[in-house]
């Protein structure tokens, strides 16, 4: 879990407001998050043999359509950056309604997966998985809320 926060804390670092942010290392610090977190996943979830199939497939799918949803909110961060030093009361506002309509998306996702994932192993597993991802999503947000600087509200 270690790791992943030092992980965690250099994609963030790249995502700094002062930086311009690079595709291309911003893919590769997220490959190699996805990498650590699934080593962190597999030693928490201690996994039978018989469910450890199922679960890695269905986790494979989970981080696909998890990767998508948080492509929004690097895109949200990237337009707060580039609009940043000028920041009108109308952009402010489109800004939180879709960092609210991200957290609306998210939060439907994680639903729909958890009733997959206690199909496949059970309720309790797929409890703490899911708790596994929201103290991981909480490094995220706790590193981000200290890196985005507030809207300077005029």
């Amino acid at each position: 879990m270690k790791k992943i926060l030092v992980v965690v804390a250099a994609v963030l670092m790249s995502m700094s407001m002062s930086a311009q942010i690079d595709n291309d290392y911003l893919e590769l610090t997220r490959e190699i998050l996805k990498v650590e977190k699934k080593a962190a996943v597999a030693e928490a979830m201690q996994l039978s043999d018989a469910d450890s199939q199922p679960f890695w497939t269905l986790y494979n799918e989970y981080q696909s359509a998890l990767y998508l949803v948080q492509n929004k909110r690097v895109d949200i961060i990237r337009n707060f950056s580039s609009n940043y030093e000028s920041i009108s009361d109308e952009k402010a506002d489109d800004l939180m309604l879709a960092s609210m309509k991200y957290e609306q998306e998210l939060q439907k996702l994680k639903g729909k997966y958890y009733k997959k994932f206690k199909k496949i192993i059970p309720a309790g597993k797929a409890a703490r998985f899911m708790q596994l991802e929201n103290k991981i999503e909480t490094l995220v947000d706790a590193q981000l809320a200290l890196e985005i600087p507030l809207i300077d509200a005029k």
